[in-house]
């Protein structure tokens, strides 16, 4: 099968698009499928990312402004754009995941790909699409895209349809016993972290892991514009350590008691290797998500980025630590979100 995949990636995106996009590519091309991407070029892109990781990319042309609404307005000329990369072949499949495309784009595709598959988790515009997945968790998952896609449309809802890289099987039969105290720390808030809550969050439990002698691993991506702070932050404090664009994610995840992270597609690669975590929302899209897993006892949820100061961040590390049967709770949670 010929597989294209347009998504984008960017300071402002951050990189969660595309690593959910390289999850399934690479599941296609285990299946002996060709697999290639169409990404616009912009700042903090992972287009050099992708072609590491073995695939092809097409770049659409830069710009300088977001991409969010730059898409969203000139949606024709990207659809356009799109046309000419895909018209000479004889595309089998065209996955889309991203925010500023909807039906309008997608109906211009129709004539060039024999079935179009969509992963979203806003459920705040039509698709015209043959397969919706939206691996995210809400109290109104089954109902959520009633009216935004055809009856025919297959949808494929929940963290039971997780994009999980294989790393994240193998860790899970792996995973330690956790003994009722906290003794290592997963911390790592997306490829980007665009509010900079690693820093936030290493300067509010430093005095802690300090005391109670916990170890932390501190993971930043190549879009991380704070990364060379980061790293001298941690380097002044001898229990922190610091990892930079790695590919052991799900190992370290494993070896940890709590995570500390965002609400994007971390948050099911966290809750697969039942590792409770403290989150707090780096964007108004992950909001309801993090007060959907709230209110099942899924995450220990802060609230939106501006919103959590340090002083947040440190009484409810102090909280976490002197409680071991809660964490116990969100682990058993955390095992039956994928049944």
């Amino acid at each position: 099968m010929e597989i294209f995949i347009r998504t984008d990636s960017s300071f402002e995106i951050g990189t969660g698009h595309v690593m959910r996009c390289l999850t399934l590519a690479n599941k296609e091309r285990c299946s002996g499928n060709q697999v290639s991407f169409i990404s616009r070029k912009a700042e903090g892109d992972s287009i050099n990312f992708i072609r590491e990781n073995g695939f092809r990319v097409f770049e659409l042309p830069f710009i300088e402004e977001s991409l969010w609404s730059y898409t969203e307005v000139n949606w024709e000329i990207d659809a356009e754009q799109t046309i000419e990369i895909i018209k000479p072949f004889k595309v089998d499949k065209l996955i889309v995941d991203h925010y500023s495309i909807d039906e309008k784009w997608e109906s211009k595709m129709r004539n060039f790909t024999k079935e179009i598959f969509v992963i979203d988790d806003l459920a705040n515009r039509p698709h015209n699409c043959d397969i919706l997945l939206d691996q995210n968790f809400y109290l109104n998952m089954s109902t959520r895209y009633n009216g935004l896609v055809s009856e025919g449309t297959k949808l494929l809802l929940g963290p039971k349809y997780a994009l999980l890289r294989d790393e994240f099987l193998i860790a899970r039969k792996q995973l330690k016993t956790f003994n009722g105290r906290i003794e290592r720390l997963f911390i790592f808030f997306g490829g980007s972290d665009p509010t900079n809550e690693t820093e936030k969050v290493v300067r509010a439990i430093a005095p802690l892991i300090n005391k109670y002698e916990i170890k932390a691993d501190v993971i930043v991506g190549t879009s991380n514009p704070n990364k060379e702070t980061i790293k001298r932050l941690c380097d002044e404090y001898e229990n922190f350590t610091y990892h930079y664009q790695i590919n052991n994610v799900a190992e370290l995840m494993a070896k940890a008691d709590l995570a500390f992270g965002a609400g994007g597609v971390t948050t099911w690669e966290r809750a697969y290797l039942n590792l409770p975590s403290i989150v707090i929302s780096v964007a108004e899209n992950q909001v309801e998500v993090a007060n959907a897993l709230k209110e099942k006892g899924i995450i220990y949820y802060l609230g939106l980025s501006k919103e959590v100061d340090e002083s947040v961040i440190t009484k409810a590390f102090q909280k976490v630590i002197m409680d071991g049967s809660f964490l116990n709770k969100i682990k058993s949670n955390c095992t039956q979100l994928f049944n």
